[in-house]
Formats: C-alpha cells, sequence, structure tokens
C-alpha cells in the first residue's frame, strides 16, 4: 500500500484548512514522494511540484538537479546574502537616531524579521509546490493571478535594481581601489561583465560555494574596518564636513538637535533593508533536499545577523559619531586604511549581485521554458537562453547603475516600496491564512496574533509614511547637484 495518502480531488493546491499547517504530515507527504518516485499518482507529483509532467522526480533524474542543497549550504548561502555592505551603512543610521531608538530599531527588526520569516517556512510547508515569491503571493491571497503579476513585478524590480546598486558599489570600490586611473563608467563596466561571469551556475548549489568566499571577505573587511577606526586618532570626512568641522566625536542616546523626520525615517528604512532577505526565501528553500530543515539554517542566519548587525555599526558610532557615513569605511581618516578595508568589499558586491542574478533569472527561466527538458538538461538552447537571461538582467542593472543619481536614495525607496510587503504585509496575511477561525484560541495563538496585527501596521507604515520620506529625500537630493549619467568623475569613497 501507499504510504501517501490521496490528496482530496476536493481541495485546490493552495487551500488554507483554517488551522496552524500540521508540519508532521506535510513532511511525510514530501519523504513519501521522494521515496515512492514514480509509483507515486501523476496529479499528486504534480501538484507538490516535485516531479516533471512524465513523472520523473526531477533532482534523481535530471542532468541539472534542483533540489541538492543541505541545510548547512543553505545556511552559507543565507549569510552570503546578509553578511553585506549594508552591514556598513548601519553606523550611520545609529548617528541620526540615536543609540536608544537605533538599538531599539534594530533588535525589533530582528525578531520581526525571525517571526515573519518562520511563518513563511511554515506556509511553504503547507504548500510544497511554491517556487518563489512569486508563488508565494498567488497562493497566500487566493490563488490570485492578479498578485502573482504584481510580485512578480516587485521582485523583478527589487533584485534589478538590486543588481545595480552593486554594480555601482563594485565601481566605487575599483576607484578607491586604483585612485580612479580609469573612467567610473569602464569600472562598472568590468564589475557588469565579472558579474555576468560568475552569474553561470545555473543551481544554487554551486552559488552557496562562492558565499563562503563572500561572508569571509566581508567580515575581514568589517574587522579591518572596527581595528582602523579604534586606532587612528579621529575620523576625516562626515556629511557636515571634515573633522573637525563638526566639532569633537560625540555619541548621544537621542537625535541630535535639527534632526528632521526623514533622516530619522530614512535612517530607520536603512535598518529595515538590512533585516528583510525575505524575497529570496522562498527559491532557496525550493533548492533543498529538505525543505524542513529551513529552520536550522535560519537560526544558523539569526545568530550571525544578531551580531554583525548590531556590534560593528555600534562600534562604528562609537569611534566616528556624528561623522559616520554610509559605508562607514568612508569616514576613516588614513587613505591607506580605507583602501585595505574597503577593497574586501569587491568579493561579496559581486557575490550577492549573483545571488539575486540566480533567483531572477530562474522566474524568468521558468516562463520561458517551463518544463520542458530544456529547463532540467544541459542542451545548447537551455544553456543559451540562460545565457541570454542572465546578460539581459545585468545590462539592465548596469543601465540604472549609471542613470540613476542617487542609488542611496533609491535602496530607501526599494525598501519603503517591496521591503513592506516582502518583509511585513505578505507573511501578516500567511499567518491569517495558516489559522484563520482560532486566531485567538489559546494565551500563546492570541499572543501571535497580536503580534502579526502589530507587524501588518510596520509593514503599512514602512508602505505609507517611510515611501513618503523616501520620496521626499529624493526630492531633496534631485535639487541640488546631480551625478550625469555614464559618469567619468571621481565616485571613490
Amino acid at each position: 500500500m501507499s504510504k501517501i495518502k490521496e490528496i482530496d480531488e476536493k481541495q485546490q493546491p493552495g487551500d488554507v484548512s483554517g488551522t496552524e499547517v500540521d508540519e508532521t504530515s506535510s513532511l511525510d507527504t514530501i519523504t513519501a514522494l521522494v521515496a515512492e518516485g514514480t509509483a507515486t499518482p501523476l496529479r499528486n507529483r504534480l501538484i507538490l511540484g516535485l516531479f516533471d509532467s512524465n513523472g520523473a522526480y526531477l533532482d534523481h533524474e535530471h542532468e541539472i538537479k534542483l533540489r541538492t542543497m543541505s541545510w548547512q549550504k543553505t545556511a552559507v548561502l543565507l549569510a552570503g546574502d546578509q553578511v553585506c555592505l549594508a552591514i556598513m551603512a548601519q553606523s550611520w543610521s545609529l548617528s541620526v537616531l540615536g543609540w536608544v531608538p537605533g538599538i531599539i530599531t534594530m533588535v525589533l527588526a530582528g525578531v520581526l524579521f525571525w517571526i515573519t520569516s518562520i511563518t513563511m517556512h511554515k506556509y511553504i510547508m503547507k504548500h510544497p509546490q511554491i517556487k518563489d515569491i512569486c508563488d508565494f503571493g498567488y497562493y497566500v491571497f487566493g490563488q490570485s493571478k492578479g498578485a502573482y503579476v504584481f510580485s512578480a513585478f516587485m521582485l523583478l524590480a527589487n533584485n534589478i535594481l538590486l543588481i545595480g546598486f552593486h554594480v555601482l558599489t563594485g565601481a566605487k570600490v575599483l576607484n578607491t581601489l586604483s585612485g580612479h586611473t580609469l573612467c567610473t563608467a569602464v569600472f562598472s563596466v568590468i564589475a557588469t561583465i565579472m558579474g555576468i561571469i560568475m552569474s553561470a551556475p545555473r543551481t544554487l548549489h554551486h552559488v552557496s560555494f562562492m558565499s563562503m568566499f563572500s561572508s569571509a571577505c566581508m567580515g575581514i573587511a568589517i574587522l579591518l574596518f572596527l581595528i582602523f577606526a579604534g586606532i587612528e586618532k579621529a575620523p576625516l570626512y562626515g556629511y557636515n564636513g571634515d573633522y573637525p568641522t563638526d566639532g569633537p566625536v560625540k555619541t548621544y542616546a537621542f537625535p541630535l538637535p535639527g534632526t528632521t523626520w526623514v533622516n530619522c525615517m530614512n535612517a530607520v528604512l536603512n535598518i529595515t533593508f538590512l533585516w528583510v532577505p525575505q524575497i529570496l526565501f522562498p527559491t532557496f528553500i525550493a533548492e533543498m533536499e529538505r525543505p524542513q530543515d529551513f529552520p536550522k539554517a535560519l537560526a544558523v542566519l539569526a545568530g550571525i545577523s544578531a551580531i554583525l548587525f548590531i556590534v560593528p555599526p555600534a562600534i562604528g558610532f562609537r569611534y566616528l559619531g556624528q561623522y559616520s557615513t554610509a559605508p562607514a569605511f568612508g569616514s576613516l581618516g588614513v587613505t591607506a586604511y580605507k583602501k585595505a578595508s574597503f577593497g574586501f568589499v569587491i568579493v561579496p558586491t559581486l557575490i550577492i549581485g549573483v545571488i539575486y542574478a540566480n533567483v531572477t533569472a530562474k522566474f524568468i527561466y521558468s516562463q520561458v521554458l517551463g518544463k520542458s527538458r530544456h529547463a532540467h538538461s544541459n542542451t545548447v538552447i537551455g544553456w543559451g537562453v540562460w545565457g541570454l537571461i542572465m546578460i539581459g538582467i545585468w545590462l539592465i542593472a548596469f543601465i540604472f547603475s549609471e542613470v540613476v543619481p542617487s542609488m542611496g536614495d533609491f535602496l530607501s525607496l526599494l525598501s519603503a516600496a517591496f521591503d513592506s510587503f516582502f518583509g511585513f504585509i505578505f507573511f501578516a496575511v500567511a499567518y491569517w491564512q495558516l489559522n484563520r477561525g482560532q486566531l485567538f484560541a489559546g494565551l500563546t495563538r492570541t499572543t501571535m496574533t497580536l503580534v502579526n496585527v502589530f507587524i501588518m501596521i510596520v509593514g503599512l507604515f514602512i508602505l505609507g509614511p517611510g515611501l513618503y520620506a523616501a520620496v521626499e529625500a529624493i526630492i531633496a537630493d534631485y535639487s541640488g547637484a546631480t551625478t550625469p549619467a555614464f559618469t567619468c568623475a571621481n565616485m571613490a569613497i
């Protein structure tokens, strides 16, 4: 007798029972499917998304195997994505908000990150056919095609703009290291070409190996920065002028007098941007051998993030005070210190761009080739389409990096417009879907329901006032001098 219970023909793949997902049942279903392979009724295999139209298990019989990542490799991939340059912008956030609001915002963002990520995992375990954030949006909003299209647009816009930001960052690093020996646009071209070459692997299993080097290099950059910030006599540069234009270095508990609401809101967006990587998680889970082990990888990431997202920024603020810039490398007073620490950032800059490019390309690739044999085999057409998609993604990202005068402001815009959904709103709705009918069944469930109401409020606040603040910052920057498109100007920090 089959170990798998027939899926109720009356229940569609995205239906939600109205109670917390029974993870054991979902795990048994996935495990049994892997074990039984083609012995399982074809409809069940298709619904779970683990098999192709011929009933073959994707990872057991295809040349290109997707479900190959262990939770350890997933943890490495998560760390490679999260241990990034944005950490070095948090000292600036503290310089705007002060110790008390800044640390509270960081800790709260971390707690909400954990809760929303666990909710996402529970929902995906109930719907194993989810392969990316677009599928997640489709199911969580009642199998709405409109939600799928909206999520797809958000995925493409968010990821391509972020890749563009990494192209620009790569050009900044090369400018800084070389002393601006070439036109900045040329450095951007170099970074783009390097990104395209590194994006060749079609599975995250291969990309995870790159992530180990990414995390290590970013860790070295952070460590060197902390050492140099501690041993130098004073910082060199701040947004209010060179030291000591703005007085002796100082730290403070609350925002300084004259700090605008727009600056405070953008500092908050800067923090939430760092803590909201969930747009990638469904794709990561879809390539795991045991999706049920994702919380283990998530716990590793949470531990790393809790340390790196708070401790280095706090030390940076302690030594740079009101002279903190984003990234903090720019405030170092000795040029050699700046080059030695910032130079290591080139590795995570490119590899994180590769991770976002891989997730983006997979979505486009699935729309182009679907479940044809080219999607999972080493064919000329399959690799040709993959290469063309990847080149297209990086070229569009390159154009954005060159024509947008202030990528920093647009990152705030991305955080407000996209992270509000992919970091908060989607998962508050998913919680309601998982638990509707029993939202207040007991003290623990009631508490979690109230927490998720708060998560929805946070998402709406970031989408509303947060988006307004981001737009106001862009308007203010555009009212001054802007960098021309495809510039040769020196953009070294």
